[in-house]
């Protein structure tokens, strides 16, 4: 069944914008009556037909919608550093939401090569991801942020920064989450972080943990931390 990204859903039918409209009618060639499914990003799934097969305003009626669809007990912030290849890190992006995080936020380090990002481009990637892997609820892709200004302003559940700095005793994630607690994850750039931003994770309260044995690239690192928090909640 197809599932179309409905941001402003409200009452007994929806119609989709052109593009969604010139997929669906000329693209996959569906008709009146066939079933959709529909997501709002807010956490809410919809069953629905075409009623109108327009190719410039396809109009669904709702049949049903489900609250809270596959609500999680746990909310997942990821802090990742951008990269320098920008294909890596929307790759990270579309994988994380696959599997399932609620906040990305682009951190700023002190060995961080590039700043920017394209958020309107990286807000496609994450709707398109959502429709793929049947998440209801919008990931939010936070403002880049500093990582002093991060650190400081994150308290409430689990704290992790993964790192690859030996001096510093780490934990294995299963020994420092806890399931169905939130959590917070801190990943690095190419080069790790600084000695420096460390102590001050630390000093924050962020706890030190490593993802295995491997050296990991940042955005393998940021899919790990994510699987390792949506493994650990699985097995509860």
């Amino acid at each position: 069944m197809q599932v179309f990204y409905a941001p402003n859903i409200n009452g007994e039918s929806y119609i989709l914008d052109e593009r969604e409209s010139k997929h669906v009618v000329r693209v996959l060639r569906m008709g009146k009556n066939d079933p959709v499914k529909l997501i709002d990003g807010k956490g809410n799934l919809y069953e629905g037909v075409i009623v109108e097969d327009n190719k410039e305003r396809c109009v669904i009626g709702i049949i049903s919608v489900t609250p809270n669809f596959e609500k999680r007990n746990y909310q997942l912030h990821i802090a990742i550093s951008p990269l320098k290849n920008p294909d890596r890190f929307e790759w990270f992006i579309e994988k994380a939401v696959e599997i399932g995080v609620d906040i990305i936020t682009p951190l700023i380090c002190d060995h961080t090569e590039k700043q920017s990002i394209k958020p309107e481009r990286i807000n496609n990637i994450i709707i398109s991801a959502m429709k793929q892997s049947l998440k209801s609820k919008s990931t939010i892709l936070g403002e880049p942020c500093g990582f002093d200004k991060f650190i400081a302003t994150k308290t409430g559940g689990t704290l992790m920064i993964a790192h690859c700095e030996k001096e510093f005793e780490r934990l294995n994630v299963v020994d420092a989450y806890k399931s169905g607690e939130n959590a917070v994850i801190l990943i690095g750039p190419e080069g790790d972080f600084s000695v420096e931003e460390i102590k001050k994770a630390v000093d924050s309260g962020f706890k030190p943990i490593h993802l295995g044995t491997s050296r990991l690239r940042t955005e393998t690192a940021g899919i790990a931390a994510c699987h390792s928090i949506y493994f650990l909640n699985q097995n509860r």
